[in-house]
Parts: structure tokens; C-alpha cells; sequence
């Protein structure tokens, strides 16, 4: 399976990347088209979020401007600030009062667990570097796996992750994802058993999986859900109390589903079905895509990845 998250047309993603001088460490985001509605579903024990509980389906807004993931722990939420700053320039976001400017920018994040992994603990992702990568944020094929928010990710604490992505058509949608690799467990299949677990805030796999189909908030949430069953497939172990695995959910709404129930059902499974491939194979293709770093090798993933 290949393909890109931007196979789903108008989304765009950018990357910040900082690599040497006690870096290890960056920044990606997803920006999307006006009207896109948004979900959540966290199941790690650790996870590190900001603005997640403003994706449930009872809440006020049920669209979002952007999803960012980064680096840093706790510490790199604050690069989703630089992310809303840039789209308030631009005057998107849910409107709060009636001049042009006066919005707020809908942007959930969540970081990955990468401190110390350059070689300076402090050195985490900034505003700044938020805002930075929206401004890199370009539609088409982008860059995967040392990049971004992936590039101080490890796979159980002693081989490199990165980022990847995939996309598949689900009858006339397509349906894609962006995956970020820092798991405590390893690949599955693979060559090496998963290493014993050591408990501890130190990783986590976050993923955007995205949709053209038009969805509620209710159906955009329940397609994270299912979309945890990639992450299942693709690592073991997965959803452990040291990581803070998080998908989150968009649909552009360009393509309409059938409104009769029977039928819309039946298509909402098969969107949920790929969701859930296309969320293995990013996680694979992170892992296929990253490099040795320092003295983290690659993973030795064998040819056959799908």
C-alpha cells in the first residue's frame, strides 16, 4: 500500500525538523480545509494532548483548522500556539465576534516523548517551530520518516522511528493517514521479539487518519476508533500505560455518502476497514522509511511489508 495523508484533496503537511547541536526533535502539521470536521480517540495510559476534549461530537464546534503533532512531551504542546497564531493571520478559525480577524483557530495536538534523545533535555519544540511548520505545510507527496515529529521517535527503546503515511480508496472516498512511530512495542511482523517493557512516560504512536467523505462528528469519531485497529496490527505490544497512542480523525466532506440507513452503514464499515489498513501500513512505512541515528539502527523490517 502506498500514497500519502494528502491523497485526501485539500489537506496540506508541513514539517520542522532540528537534527545536530543537541537536537533531536520537530514538529509536523496538518492543515485542513475550511469545513472539516474532526474526532479523537485516545487509548494510551500516557498521552500528552492539547485541545482534544473539543473534538467530542456533544461539543460547540465540530470542525477543526488544523491537527498538529510534535515532539518535546508536555513541553511541545505549546507549538500548537504557533500553529493558531499563523491561521489567525489568515483570518481562519470559528468566528467569535464580526470583524474578519476576530476568531480562534480550532488546532488539537499531541506530542511524542523524545527529550534528552539529541543530547540536550531542554531543547524541545518552540512556538516558533509551530509555526514554522504550518508556514512549510504544502499539498502533494511530503517528507517521511527521520522528519518532523518523528525525528527523535524510537520503536522499543533501541531502534529508530520516524514518520509515515498511506492511502487507499474506500469506494468513491479515499482514505489516508499520517503516522507518528515512538512505541514501546516493535513491528509485527518482524525478526526481533518485542523487547520487555520498561514502564515510563517515553513514548507513544500518534496518527491523523483523514477522509474526502462527508461524515458527522459522531461517524468522524467512531472512524478513530476503528482506526486504533491499525496500531493493534502493526506493533506489540500497543496501548500500554507508557504510551499515549492517539488518533485523531478528519473528513473534508467532498464526497456524500448514501443517506438511506441500510446503505450508509454498510459504507461506513468499509471506510472503517480501510481506516484501519491504511493506519497499519503508515505505521510500517514509518518504520521502513527511518534511518540509523546516533545509535539507533533502523528496524530490520523483512522485503514484504504488507
Amino acid at each position: 500500500m502506498t500514497g500519502h495523508l494528502t491523497d485526501v484533496t485539500g489537506l496540506e503537511v508541513g514539517h520542522l525538523t532540528r537534527r545536530g547541536g543537541g537536537w533531536l526533535t520537530g514538529v509536523t502539521v496538518v492543515l485542513t480545509p475550511p469545513g472539516t470536521v474532526g474526532g479523537v480517540d485516545v487509548r494510551g495510559g500516557g498521552p500528552g494532548t492539547h485541545e482534544t476534549d473539543a473534538l467530542d461530537p456533544r461539543t460547540l464546534v465540530p470542525t477543526v483548522d488544523a491537527v498538529v503533532l510534535t515532539g518535546g512531551s508536555a513541553y511541545g504542546l505549546v507549538t500548537a500556539h504557533g500553529v493558531q497564531r499563523f491561521l489567525a493571520e489568515r483570518g481562519r478559525g470559528f468566528p467569535v465576534g464580526p470583524g474578519p480577524g476576530e476568531v480562534v483557530p480550532i488546532v488539537p495536538a499531541a506530542a511524542v516523548f523524545d527529550l534528552g534523545r539529541g543530547g540536550v533535555f531542554a531543547n524541545h519544540p518552540t512556538e516558533g517551530m509551530g509555526y514554522a511548520a504550518a508556514a512549510a505545510a504544502r499539498p502533494g507527496p511530503f517528507a517521511r520518516g527521520v522528519v518532523g515529529a518523528g525525528t527523535g521517535a524510537l520503536l522499543g527503546g533501541r531502534f529508530k522511528g520516524g514518520v509515515g503515511t498511506a492511502s487507499a480508496p474506500a469506494g468513491a472516498a479515499v482514505v489516508a493517514a499520517l503516522a507518528v512511530v515512538n512505541a514501546v512495542g516493535l513491528p509485527v511482523p518482524g525478526p526481533v521479539p518485542a523487547a520487555p517493557v520498561t514502564p515510563g512516560p517515553l513514548n507513544t504512536t500518534l496518527v491523523v487518519v483523514a477522509t474526502d467523505a462527508l461524515l458527522d462528528p459522531a461517524e468522524t469519531s467512531r472512524t478513530a476508533t476503528a482506526a486504533h485497529a491499525g496500531l493493534a496490527r502493526a506493533l506489540d505490544p500497543v496501548h500500554t500505560l507508557a504510551d499515549g497512542d492517539t488518533v485523531f480523525s478528519l473528513a473534508t466532506g467532498r464526497v456524500e455518502l448514501a443517506a438511506a440507513r441500510p446503505e450508509r452503514v454498510g459504507q461506513l464499515v468499509e471506510l472503517q476497514r480501510v481506516a484501519a489498513d491504511v493506519v497499519r501500513a503508515a505505521v510500517l512505512d514509518a518504520v521502513a522509511s527511518a534511518e540509523t541515528v546516533g545509535d539507533w539502527p533502523a528496524f530490520p523490517l523483512p522485503p514484504a511489508r504488507d
